[in-house]
């Protein structure tokens, strides 16, 4: 076995801020994408079809994006498996970064036809190749080089990425919808967003131009051929079940973030600034919590604390939908607040807790493709699936609370059927641990 003392980070603080900035810069521009899909891409690739179809059509481009995400995860964690995590964090981030750019060159469906979403529905589908590789690269970078007692909170880095690329992403909408008339940012305002993140790539390979390679990765000495093929052979039911665990987390996000910004603004007259204003606000809370709920995973262990924040998803999709549909903006924000904290409380613990149950050979993909899948059930379908519950509904979306709070009892079930993975401390340990969970 190869001595990796040399290797190891000089600083997690180093390494977590890079994972951070990497996270944050691929989910900009997913985000980007989420947003103006819920705004303006209806009308200008869709405008043949009807206000609720064109939002449906655009839905559809959006999920595009997810449905790719656990294809990226194969690809990427084959690469992250066989050759190493780090060749994943520069690939993947070239990937999504081009194609985002690339979205925001687009001609509208005036200009070039059915070519237009076409166009869109490639490079939603590349957008989430990049992104499928992307969280499982800086997850393992980051959870291989943490030390065990600390690893929820180190790994909970690259989750804080997310809710500040979503800040970047809206704020910048928000801007733009601020200084423009909506003539403007339907013309050309809609597309800078994209453009932006052509810097933000440069930034973040930059910044993670010096990263070293993880010691777990460079202790194993039988590396699988193919992850894949292992992965589905030796641990196909802890996929599924990661996968349905994770689908409530993913449906409460982008039921908050992706289908209310179009309920809101179409249905109820809320203004778009108002709407954005809410969604960012209760996002920059979530951002905040996330090292905070990690802490108490190292402390309690991950599988207790996944529990409570699916419980609480299930408890508080009824009152949420009620408080969105008032459309004051104080009682929408509450609403929303309450359901990501519920949910941050559940993926604050993820960047740990999915590593530890697969071995190293395997992790990168193994975590990968149950993270991403967990995506397709929950945040492909929720924005099509919300939309055409909510045209059925009255004021108050009942039918939405009813299919949120079903998503969060399935995943629920999952959760009951996982282990426990919170690492042993040395002190304790007077026999060796010994199980199917591989926390190292």
């Amino acid at each position: 076995m190869r001595d990796v003392r040399t290797v190891r980070a000089p600083s997690m603080l180093r390494l977590g801020a890079a994972s951070l900035a990497g996270t944050a810069i691929e989910f900009y521009d997913f985000f980007a994408y989420g947003t103006a899909a819920a705004l303006v891409l209806g009308p200008l690739f869709f405008p043949t079809f009807s206000p609720l179809a064109g939002t449906l059509a655009a839905f559809v481009t959006f999920g595009v994006g997810f449905v790719a995400r656990p294809l990226g995860s194969v690809l990427f964690g084959h690469i992250g498996d066989r050759h190493g995590r780090r060749p994943v964090l520069v690939v993947s981030l070239l990937l999504t970064g081009a194609s985002t750019v690339a979205v925001g060159c687009v001609p509208t469906y005036g200009t070039i036809g059915v070519a237009a979403p076409l166009s869109l529905l490639l490079l939603r589908f590349l957008q989430g190749l990049g992104l499928g590789g992307e969280w499982g690269g800086a997850v393992l970078l980051t959870a291989e080089h943490a030390p065990a007692g600390r690893r929820a909170l180190w790994s909970s880095f690259p989750q804080v990425g997310p809710s500040l690329g979503f800040l970047l992403a809206n704020g910048l909408m928000l801007a733009l919808s601020a200084l423009l008339s909506d003539a403007q940012f339907a013309q050309w305002g809609w597309r800078v967003p994209f453009w932006a993140a052509g810097v933000l790539a440069v930034a973040g390979l930059w910044l993670r131009r010096s990263l070293v390679e993880s010691p777990r990765f460079l202790e194993i000495e039988d590396h699988a051929r193919v992850p894949l093929v292992e992965v589905v052979r030796d641990h196909w039911r802890l996929v599924l079940l990661t996968a349905g665990a994770l689908a409530v987390g993913y449906a409460v996000f982008y039921a908050v973030t992706t289908w209310s910004l179009a309920y809101a603004t179409e249905r109820l007259g809320v203004s778009r600034i108002v709407m954005l204003t809410c969604v960012m606000a209760a996002v920059a809370v979530k951002g905040a919590f996330t090292p905070l709920m990690a802490l108490l995973g190292d402390r309690f262990g991950r599988r207790p604390l996944c529990l409570a924040g699916c419980t609480a998803a299930a408890l508080w999709m009824f009152p949420m939908v009620a408080l969105l549909a008032t459309g004051a903006p104080a009682l929408m924000f509450l609403g929303f607040l309450g359901a990501l904290l519920a949910f941050i409380t559940m993926f604050a613990l993820i960047a740990a807790y999915l590593p530890e149950l697969y071995e190293p050979r395997v992790r990168c993909t193994g975590a990968a493709v149950g993270y991403n899948l967990g995506g397709v059930l929950g945040g492909a379908l929720t924005p099509i699936v919300a939309t055409a519950l909510a045209e059925h509904s009255g004021r108050v979306p009942w039918g939405v609370g009813a299919y949120l709070t079903g998503v969060a009892l399935f995943s629920l079930g999952c959760f009951a059927l996982l282990p426990e993975t919170r690492p042993v401390p040395v002190v304790a340990a007077v026999e060796p641990v010994t199980g199917r969970t591989a926390t190292g």
